[in-house]
């Protein structure tokens, strides 16, 4: 098989010219931004794919054409390695370089990339797309599409999917479907069985009632939800919102991202009883939050971390009355309740350690333990085992029910990358185990308040972090005045750290009253303004509707 590169230029030349001079780098969510801008980003992607497949010996390797919980103007595009997790850090800066060089430079540029990389072009080389439901991903996916067959690559359309889905099936694919068959109704019948053998017929129990109301945010989740209702045997009764007919648009005043920073349902919330089970999604469905209102018509948060906890507390149980020896941990970032860290150290006493903000840290941290468990606050997260505790579960299950049903959650749980479906299907299993409605699961610990703010400044490089970004070492001197200023407030803790893909500072503050808490946030703000070239608009004292 022989391969001209010059194909590769004249594709990006007469289909997809690079028509931005911006600067852009690829990071812990890809490339993301307005999707008029994208299509040789799109394209170079497909080349980038085909050349780790062929660098990792023709395995699959998937690209996932979405902008998650972002508008849905934007669109973006991120690549999955083998065993699904995110594109390995070193090739970051190889999709960076290629993104951004010129299209009269980019054939030289691929022969280097395939040169540096001892390449062997002339391999066979397997790429998996999707994309989610915006209305200019099928034109995208064609531009990723044309990028890997002007490689010679080959290349799988799966069309409409959710991010969890690909990663299902890319590493269905390179495991000889031990984990599955790349299909999505095999991804379906995989997650059902497992779930309604552990629901075993039992629908309610004590105070879990069998009804859920599920936001989709306008996004391929609330699709793919529908096909699960059409294929379980009515074993959750789930009404579906925000289903992407009609007006609505993706993330738009619904999901889980606009659900946990503003902290109230999505507009479209229909009328229901009293602490009723919510569930809210983002646009790719990889991130999933509860919710809830009490009978005061307060709004109640289950973020990732309640997750965290329900599912560390159930798993710990289940591996004691195994009676088996595993390393079990808990992986967070500094997004995490204090409170719920309190609750795992002190109450659960479960080992928890703190990565820096990206679902790439937190899995390969989750990795070290037999069984890890890993929530972003913003309710994307999943629990890995390790192959020893898979055999060591599968041997104690020949004589232990707990055991059995370790191995039945094992089957439950998309182990490849956070699933808001799958991680939704755990939560309503161990509710319905425990007999606990959302009284019961919020009970276990009070939150303590607290609040983000978004910095606009010149430069976010400006701002550098260490110790899982909860220090902040640059600029000089914007850290011991954070400390200082968190010193006079009970329980109080804020950091700040750089957006991943604009030029925001993010502001985390939290404090053992609702009050302190935005006075911590405004003052930590505005102290981001004064020492790191703030250039928005001046913060206004808390309880402006401003702030």
């Amino acid at each position: 098989m022989s391969i001209n590169l010059r194909t590769v230029y004249a594709f990006a030349r007469e289909m997809y010219p690079k028509i931005s001079t911006e600067y852009v780098q690829y990071g812990t969510a890809g490339f993301r931004g307005k999707a008029e801008f994208l299509d040789s980003v799109m394209f170079r992607m497909g080349v980038l794919a085909t050349l780790r497949s062929r660098y990792r010996g023709g395995a699959v390797i998937g690209v996932m054409i979405t902008a998650s919980h972002n508008p849905e103007p934007d669109n973006g595009v991120k690549l999955v390695d083998p065993k699904g997790e995110m594109l390995d850090a070193s090739w970051e800066s190889i999709a960076t370089d290629l993104v951004n060089v010129s299209d009269q430079d980019l054939e030289q540029h691929v022969a280097k990339i395939i040169k540096d990389n001892n390449i062997d072009i002339t391999s066979s080389s397997h790429v998996f797309v999707g994309m989610d439901n915006r209305y200019h991903s099928p034109r995208l996916l064609k531009a990723v599409a044309d990028g890997v067959i002007a490689l010679k690559g080959n290349v799988r359309e799966f069309g409409i999917v959710t991010t969890p889905m690909l990663h299902f099936f890319v590493v269905a694919a390179n495991t000889k479907e031990a984990y599955g068959k790349p299909t999505e109704e095999a991804y379906y019948e995989k997650l059902i069985s497992a779930f309604e053998s552990l629901r075993n017929g039992q629908l309610e129990n004590g105070n879990y009632k069998n009804n859920v109301v599920f936001d989709g945010a306008n996004g391929v989740g609330a699709r793919k939800m529908l096909q699960f209702i059409k294929r379980m045997n009515k074993s959750l009764n789930i009404s579906v919102i925000n289903q992407g007919i009609g007006p609505g648009k993706i993330n738009d005043e619904c999901g889980a991202d606009y659900v946990k920073v503003q902290q109230r349902p999505p507009i479209s919330m229909p009328i229901v009883e009293p602490f009723t089970r919510c569930v809210s999604v983002d646009g790719d469905a990889d991130r999933v939050v509860y919710f809830f209102t009490n009978d005061k018509g307060e709004f109640q948060l289950l973020d990732g971390d309640r997750i965290a906890t329900l599912v560390a507390g159930y798993l710990m149980d289940l591996v004691t009355r195994s009676e088996i020896d595993l390393r079990l941990g808990l992986v967070q970032t500094a997004y995490a309740n204090g409170a719920s860290t309190d609750y795992i150290v002190n109450e659960l006493k479960f080992p928890v350690s703190c990565v820096p903000t990206g679902v790439k840290h937190l899995h390969h941290k989750a990795l070290e333990y037999d069984i890890g468990v890993y929530f972003e606050a913003n309710g994307h997260g999943t629990i890995v085992f390790s192959d020893h505790a898979k055999a060591t579960i599968a041997t104690a299950a020949e004589t232990k029910a707990s055991a059995k049903t370790l191995l039945l959650l094992i089957d439950l749980i998309n182990e490849t990358v956070g699933d808001a479906i799958s991680d939704m299907l755990l939560v309503e299993t161990i509710l319905n185990h425990k007999g606990w409605d959302v009284k019961d699961w919020i009970s276990t610990y009070n939150d303590l308040p607290n609040r983000q703010l978004k910095i606009k400044v010149q430069d976010r490089n400006v701002i550098e972090t260490t110790n899982a970004e909860r220090d902040c070492v640059k600029p000089e001197g914007l850290q011991a005045e954070i400390n200082k200023v968190v010193s006079n407030y009970k329980r109080g803790r804020s950091f700040v750290r750089p957006s991943g893909t604009e030029d925001i500072v993010r502001v985390y503050a939290e404090a053992a009253t609702r009050e302190d808490t935005e006075n911590l946030a405004y003052e930590v703000g505005v102290l981001v303004q004064r020492l790191a070239g703030g250039v928005g608009p001046e913060l206004t004292q808390p309880g402006s509707a401003h702030l």
